[in-house]
């Protein structure tokens, strides 16, 4: 349950820095590099070094009137050995008990939610994940909002190998 807060935080760190001014945008989060369609992203959490990439969907599809940002991401935590922590934020509440779907490279993961979260179940899931989001090139998010709407959101995996790289040099997290 720890690991879904922290994520959570690191989801409004990254809301902050889209919509913010940019000088609470530089205190809140840095934007260390773009690779693709990808960004990296570092910020201090209790002096400890946080790094995560995120990607936004190319293609959304859905029968809805309203829709917050929709994100992917995967986090290190430097400091307490975290890595390849694998979220989605898709913009609206999900469905309680509805899981969400990931595909990518014809492997389907299904993720917990909570609120607009979604996360994988554990870390073989997020291992797995991460080493189809650097090989393949798009993933689809199935999700269900609250209000029953179904989702369907393409990402361009590009450059997430690359991210991935940058991202685990920022934060020197061993890699997998």
């Amino acid at each position: 349950m720890k690991r879904v807060f922290k994520v959570f935080f690191v989801i409004c760190v990254v809301i902050c820095t889209f919509v913010a001014i940019p000088s609470y945008a530089n205190s809140s989060g840095v934007l260390v590099g773009n690779y693709g369609d990808w960004n990296v992203y570092t910020f201090l959490e209790g002096g400890k070094k946080v790094c995560f990439m995120s990607g936004q969907p190319r293609k959304k599809e859905g029968k809805y009137k309203k829709r917050g940002e929709v994100f992917f991401f995967v986090t290190h935590w430097f400091g307490e050995g975290n890595k390849n922590v694998v979220s989605i934020s898709n913009g609206y509440s999900f469905k309680e008990g509805v899981p969400v779907t990931v595909s990518v490279g014809g492997k389907k993961f299904t993720l917990f939610t909570r609120d607009e979260m979604a996360w994988t179940e554990n870390q073989k899931d997020d291992d797995a994940l991460v080493a189809l989001l650097k090989k393949k090139s798009s993933l689809v998010v199935r999700g269900t909002s609250s209000r029953g709407t179904k989702t369907t959101d393409t990402y361009s995996l590009k450059g997430t190998a690359d991210a991935w790289r940058r991202m685990t040099g920022e934060c020197k997290a061993k890699k997998k």
